[in-house]
């Protein structure tokens, strides 16, 4: 096993966690990928599937890829997972958004 392959096995068991401070300041651990985002939503990748989030004046404060971990400030109306058998239409929906 090389570098690389023992990094993803080690990103795939990592848990997740969602922190909310607030409502104005969240962290969120076990992200694989941010999607797209702009200053009213973000769509996150985690171990657990798909997180929207949405909200006002949203930033994203910290994205540490190595770790998983993304903080995001603003106010936070709503966070929502879409579940597996979703993934992938959410995806196209997103990014049919955001081009």
């Amino acid at each position: 096993m090389n570098y690389y392959e023992k990094d993803s096995e080690q990103r795939v068991q990592q848990d997740h966690f969602v922190k909310i401070n607030n409502r104005k300041d969240l962290e969120i651990t076990g992200v694989k990928e941010v999607d797209s985002f702009d200053n009213e939503e973000f769509l996150l990748e985690t171990v657990m599937g798909y997180l929207i989030i949405r909200g006002q004046n949203l930033q994203l404060k910290n994205l540490d890829v190595g770790e998983g971990l993304v903080a995001i400030k603003g106010k936070v109306y709503e966070l929502s997972y879409v579940d597996e058998h979703h993934q992938e239409k959410a995806k196209g929906f997103f990014s049919k958004l955001f081009r």
